[in-house]
């Protein structure tokens, strides 16, 4: 990373830690998104878990760790739909599937291949390039385009050990207007 681009990243984030947080609205009620997420689930993840961190950053407590579990709740939800069985992406984020992976189902592979090698918790995302990185714990990104929550409390309830199938439930509550907005 140049100088410039190290300085200006640091700037970001200085102003992401400065930030006093509020949780970001689910954009549906959390009934909606079953059954790829129950509401037990939601009511765990977004009102008890999200919630903590954006409390917990607000407080000064736990650092880094907290805003970072505030920023990236706020991507993963905000970019939520209600559940519908064909939702394939468009736009912009389809255009970038197509270049990177051939197609959406070559997408959804390869982020599987990579979400199955993560030992532990975590979160993997596409980033602006098209690229399939993943994040250890909690850390700020600026390049998300599409984030999975990969923590157990994301899955766990619903699907037990079986985290293959909250990965091919994913898909179908995500707003691809919201990860489109990500590309301009």
């Amino acid at each position: 990373m140049r100088r410039k681009e190290r300085i200006d990243f640091l700037n970001q984030l200085n102003k992401i830690a400065a930030k006093e947080w509020k949780q970001a609205k689910l954009p549906c009620k959390a009934g909606d998104l079953s059954p790829a997420m129950s509401e037990a689930t939601i009511d765990y993840h977004y009102g008890t878990l999200y919630k903590g961190y954006v409390d917990k950053s607000n407080k000064g407590v736990g650092g880094d760790f907290q805003n970072s579990g505030a920023f990236l709740h706020d991507i993963f939800f905000s970019q939520m739909k209600p559940y519908s069985k064909e939702n394939n992406p468009t736009g912009l984020v389809s255009d970038l599937i197509k270049v990177e992976f051939s197609s959406f189902s070559g997408m959804k592979k390869a982020i599987k291949e990579e979400a199955m090698k993560i030992q532990g918790s975590g979160w993997i995302y596409v980033d602006k390039k098209g690229k399939i990185k993943t994040i250890k714990n909690h850390e700020i990104k600026k390049d998300i385009v599409i984030l999975i929550d990969w923590w157990e409390h994301a899955w766990a309830l619903d699907y037990g050990a079986d985290k293959a199938s909250y990965l091919d439930n994913i898909w179908k509550i995500l707003n691809w207007d919201v990860i489109n907005s990500r590309l301009d």
